[in-house]
């Protein structure tokens, strides 16, 4: 997993490629995921706030905010302070113009930081989200303790995150749209072609499903879920903490 990186041939490690990445296709991303997923992205995200609504929480992470997205979708939850953290200043500054136009700024923080070394106290969060975001953590185990530690107990944890279609015509099509037709809108759209190589590649490789689920009860997640979305091309996870 942590051998695909987004510039083959850079000698940083895969973190600061992620935060490179990003910045440079910052102005391109949410026009890009809009046709990427051909809008159903919108519908995905509007699950992880119904999910996330229903604990009533009063604090919440959105991991991997990006462009502040999910963040902004939170702020119809009951809670008092929701958080975005990212990696990428040039995602994030262009996620607080955003949230000024929709004024939301004294509801929704934007924070610079890295996800695997995240700047809060333990138990400090009621629900934690990461959409499309995990598969990019340089360590997906550190990212995920990290995420176990500022999660309050009982609070809920959501990934939103690629899958792969099991089921026949399923697969053998989202098979041709990743290896085909994916890379090219990323040529037609983006400045950076080797960011949306990767995004495909990373998508791929990463563990989904009960490999996933797995993965989460190790790190010691409870009450662990899996719901595809979509004929499986994305999948969301839910879990807990004791």
């Amino acid at each position: 997993m942590s051998k695909i990186k987004p510039y083959k041939n850079s000698e940083l490690g895969k973190k600061e490629q992620v935060t490179k990445m990003f910045d440079t296709i910052s102005g391109d991303y949410d026009n890009l995921n809009r046709v990427i997923s051909f809008g159903i992205d919108i519908k995905w995200r509007k699950k992880v706030v119904k999910l996330v609504k229903e604990k009533q929480p009063k604090t919440i992470l959105d991991i991997a905010t990006g462009t502040g997205d999910l963040a902004i979708n939170l702020a119809e939850t009951d809670a008092t302070k929701i958080v975005g953290l990212d990696i990428s200043s040039g995602m994030l500054d262009i996620g607080r113009e955003k949230i000024k136009k929709k004024g939301l700024k004294q509801k929704i923080d934007m924070v610079l930081g890295d996800s695997e070394n995240m700047p809060f106290n333990d138990d400090t969060f009621d629900a934690i989200t990461v959409a499309f975001g995990v598969r990019n953590f340089e360590t997906l185990e550190n990212g995920l303790k990290e995420i176990l530690r500022v999660l309050k107990p009982n609070g809920i944890f959501v990934i939103l995150e690629t899958s792969m279609p099991d089921k026949a015509p399923y697969k053998q099509g989202y098979n041709f749209y990743t290896k085909n037709i994916l890379p090219l809108i990323g040529r037609i759209f983006s400045k950076d072609r080797s960011a949306y190589k990767y995004l495909c590649e990373s998508a791929s490789v990463f563990p989904y499903g009960e490999a996933l689920n797995n993965i989460l009860r190790e790190i010691g997640f409870t009450n662990v879920e899996d719901l595809p979305q979509t004929f499986g091309v994305a999948t969301i996870y839910t879990a807990s903490k004791q």
